[in-house]
């Protein structure tokens, strides 16, 4: 039955564009999987509805009339470009945003890109690097890595991804002519690289049971430039273990000092409960894999 604006059957359509390429009712059942009374009914039908005829019925076959090889050429366009559109919407790869901390980001999550590529080429990966806390719904995000304590909203479900487990780190060359690990004394001769969470006072605490001289100290507001700092041989820098795992396997970082400052800031991925896309669920599981990996690596 024809819509609102006026198009004719897709049916009859259908069996017109089918009828057309073949010139034959038989062959254009074939086509479409039904049978040759029914494809000779739904043209039928459409040339009622358009109030004209569109085949000419002759015993070798059928012929065009002139308005129908028109309209048959039309038609076939109009079903081509459906088809192309179609293909290109499944030939799109589907995407999925996730919003993590810089320093997530290109410590861990980057490094990792090429497999996670390799393994979905068909996913869109779309990473928003950013400190301050996103909306899921305003912001377009499908997922999220956050430090903290859970619960997060009534909304989010929070996997664990990571403890919270800060250790100290140094380019090799800094310490080569030290015996490690540092003792207090050693350590107050040593340049701090600091980020805005500040841990110096309690990590210093925990590992050496007292207060020591303040070293020398730079500042940086964001973790990754501090491991930054610290793999070009600037000073010592604290970080969160995984974080700092593969530079420490490959050399590029030693540990200056033996203790871990444990919390329970821990790193979470957060979905939404309701609304979570198929494809999101997959770069979820993908990540609680990788993570998982990670720590049985250790």
């Amino acid at each position: 039955m024809p819509d609102e604006i006026g198009l004719p059957p897709l049916n009859g359509l259908r069996a017109f564009a089918a009828a057309g390429r073949h010139l034959s009712f038989r062959a254009a059942a074939d086509d479409l999987g039904v049978t040759q009374g029914a494809v000779a009914q739904q043209v039928r039908g459409l040339e009622e509805h358009l109030g004209l005829r569109l085949f000419l019925r002759e015993p070798r076959g059928l012929t065009f009339t002139e308005k129908g090889r028109a309209y048959y050429a039309s038609v076939s366009r109009a079903f081509s470009h459906l088809a192309e559109a179609t293909a290109t919407l499944r030939s799109a790869p589907s995407r999925v945003t996730i919003s993590v901390t810089p320093t997530f980001a290109s410590k861990w999550l980057i490094p990792r890109l090429a497999e996670f590529t390799k393994a979905h080429p068909n996913i869109d990966l779309r990473i928003t690097a950013t400190e301050r806390v996103s909306s899921f719904h305003a912001d377009g995000i499908d997922l999220a890595v956050r430090q903290g304590r859970p619960p997060f909203g009534a909304s989010l479900r929070a996997d664990l991804l990571f403890p919270q487990e800060v250790i100290a780190v140094c380019s090799p060359n800094l310490v080569a002519q030290q015996n490690l690990p540092l003792d207090a004394a050693a350590l107050t001769r040593m340049t701090l690289l600091h980020d805005t969470h500040d841990l110096w006072p309690k990590f210093i605490e925990a590992a050496y049971g007292r207060e020591v001289e303040p070293p020398r100290g730079l500042r940086f507001n964001q973790t990754t430039l501090t491991l930054d700092a610290a793999l070009a041989g600037q000073g010592i820098a604290l970080a969160s273990r995984f974080l700092v795992q593969r530079d420490l396997i490959d050399g590029r970082f030693v540990q200056p000092v033996a203790s871990a400052l444990e919390g329970g800031l821990n790193f979470h991925l957060l979905t939404p409960r309701q609304g979570a896309s198929d494809v999101a669920v997959h770069v979820r599981d993908w990540l609680l894999g990788m993570a998982n990996d990670a720590e049985d690596r250790r």
